[in-house]
């Protein structure tokens, strides 16, 4: 299962990143008192009775921002709500209700999700029964909240655990191997309809030599080998400066929701040409949702004589820096030639992204990890690292429990998941990777939740945490020593 995300959206200054801190119990989100101060997404990893969720700000919808970034805030709000199982719909219990409100509630009111409505700044009672009007909104039960005063967290945070995804639906599901869905992105005329059309055996997609054939993304579902997919064909990308025509805009947007709803991405190039901005931007993309990655080098047939594969394979991971655990296809769409290898290839990502490794294997592996190479000295100490879980799939999602979040370098980060790729079945995949301090609580005999049971914490590993503490110690000791 994914990690589902809870989505505060709503109005400029209603208090939209003064509700993700307070949840979140830490200062994330810059919280000053004027409109249009949140502009890019703001997550955080959340953790309430034993249950994680991703806790997600969103700038003001309806804001026209003053540095000419409304569309790109826009875009993030839309990619949030998107990607959410519940939507926080914030309102200011003090200003009651007010047009934009009602714009907000108007966007919202289509959403297959549950939707709280929830009036922030209603530090008492007596606000409560101003917060009545915003009934009219046709979101049900109004919850009055009050960050300042801390009132009513704890009755939010049990609303959202109630319409939260059921976990044992989830992993039910896992269960049932689900159809892959592949987006098949790329600039214009690569080759990705002449690709669809070989998949399906039929000409589905209408081929021309015309750049920007396909105007719209288009599902195709087809077999292989007694297995089903869905390939999402989707326009071809311009550069944007290129895209003036509503046609060009709504187009671009498509292939970006086509990526958020994909299993699987083939990121199309063509084999004639060199790599350009546009397909670094989708590349970028591509990373950012942590979507399973093949590049697929189309048209291989036009320069398989003159050009050595392994040339190619060293320009795409020195254009592609963010994404060189991706594996690369040479094909020929045409014909068919790798056609079949490259949908096998993509379901062993699809299955890598929806593999689940044991607490213990995880820590078995962060114990050697360490005992190899412990994390830096951090302002004249060394962090420790407790343990570790992975808490979702599609992408694999890890938590590292440790004593100073910040003290562990972003090199460290990638030298353990590096490990992570080299044990366990991640080779080709994104996996995401949190970092959390462990609270002063959580002790040796506490329990806690792993895998949808309840574990005494020292099963997280063979030996006691301690042995993480004194790897540390040792290695700085011989540091010390040897300074």
């Amino acid at each position: 299962m994914a990690i589902p995300r809870v989505v505060i959206v709503g109005r400029p200054n209603v208090g939209k990143s003064s509700v993700l801190n307070w949840l979140a119990g830490l200062r994330l989100a810059i919280v000053e008192d004027q409109p249009g101060v949140t502009r890019d997404r703001v997550d955080y990893l959340m953790e309430y009775e034993e249950r994680f969720f991703e806790l997600v700000d969103t700038g003001g919808i309806g804001i026209q921002d003053e540095d000419k970034l409304t569309q790109h805030i826009e875009e993030q709000i839309q990619m949030a709500i998107d990607s959410a199982a519940v939507i926080l719909f914030v309102v200011d219990a003090r200003d009651g209700l007010v047009t934009l409100d009602e714009e907000v509630a108007r966007r919202l009111r289509h959403l297959d999700i549950p939707v709280l409505c929830v009036a922030n700044k209603a530090d008492d009672k007596k606000f409560d029964d101003q917060a009545a009007e915003f009934y009219r909104l046709g979101r049900g039960q109004i919850t009055p909240i009050s960050t300042k005063q801390n009132r009513n967290r704890s009755v939010l945070l049990n609303l959202i655990l109630e319409r939260l995804p059921p976990a044992e639906a989830a992993d039910s599901e896992a269960a049932e191997e689900p159809e892959m869905k592949v987006a098949i992105v790329g600039r214009r005329n690569v080759g990705k309809s002449t690709f669809v059309n070989t998949l399906a055996q039929a000409k589905r997609m209408i081929v021309s030599e015309i750049p920007g054939t396909t105007r719209d993304s288009v599902d195709v579902r087809f077999e292989l080998d007694g297995k089903s997919f869905v390939a999402i064909d989707t326009p071809g990308i311009r550069r944007p400066q290129s895209r003036g025509a509503s046609i060009d805009f709504y187009g671009f947007h498509r292939a970006q929701r086509s990526i958020r709803r994909a299993d699987l991405v083939l990121l199309f190039l063509d084999a004639t040409e060199r790599i350009s901005k546009v397909d670094k931007q989708l590349c970028d993309y591509i990373s950012q949702n942590y979507k399973p990655c093949i590049l697929v080098v189309n048209k291989w047939d036009l320069v398989m004589k003159t050009m050595p594969t392994e040339k190619w394979v060293r320009y795409l991971h020195d254009s592609f820096r963010t994404m060189r655990y991706a594996p690369i296809a040479f094909i020929t769409g045409l014909t068919g030639k790798n056609v079949k290898a490259l949908i096998n290839h993509g379901q062993t990502l699809f299955k890598q992204s929806r593999t689940r490794i044991s607490t213990g294997q995880f820590n078995r592996l962060l114990r050697e990890a360490i005992g190899k190479t412990p994390p830096p000295i951090h302002q004249n100490r060394r962090p420790k690292i407790y343990y570790g879980t992975q808490v979702g799939m599609q992408p694999p999602t890890l938590v590292l429990f440790c004593s100073d979040p910040q003290a562990i370098s972003p090199q460290y980060q990638r030298y353990l998941l590096g490990a992570v790729r080299d044990q366990f079945h991640f080779e080709e995949v994104p996996i995401k990777l949190y970092l959390r301090k462990r609270q002063q609580s959580d002790e040796r005999d506490e329990l806690a939740v792993v895998e949808g049971r309840q574990v005494a914490t020292h099963e997280f590993v063979d030996e006691p945490f301690e042995d993480f503490d004194d790897l540390g110690d040792q290695a700085q000791d011989r540091e010390i020593e040897a300074n």
